[in-house]
């Protein structure tokens, strides 16, 4: 508001200027400033509203982001629990046949 009333100031001071050394006064500085204060406020208000839908869509990306993030850890978790029982059940399945080889070389050794 300061800055308005200083704004305000100036252009009238520089007016008054104007009409000190021209015999005339022109009246549009003055018509300007009053249209300008009024645009002024829209423009201020226009610049919020902006800021706080920018604000907003940068809320609402955030907790997208966090979402997908979570939803692809979960899916790697997921991923990772599989395969490592698809290792476990072919580790014991190769454990399993390596016994059964050794049972089968014995009763062989045994026979001889």
């Amino acid at each position: 508001m300061n800055k308005l009333l200083i704004a305000l100031g100036l252009a009238t001071t520089v007016a008054f200027v104007g009409c000190a050394k021209k015999e005339e006064a022109p009246a549009a500085p003055a018509e300007q400033t009053e249209e300008a204060v009024p645009a002024a406020e829209a423009t201020a208000a226009d610049a919020a509203t902006a800021a706080a839908d920018a604000a907003a869509t940068a809320a609402d990306a955030t907790a997208n982001a966090a979402t997908d993030v979570a939803n692809a850890t979960t899916d790697a978790a997921k991923d990772a629990a599989a395969a490592t029982t698809e290792v476990a059940a072919d580790a014991a399945n190769a454990a399993a046949d390596a016994a059964n080889k050794a049972a089968d070389a014995t009763k062989d050794a045994a026979a001889h």
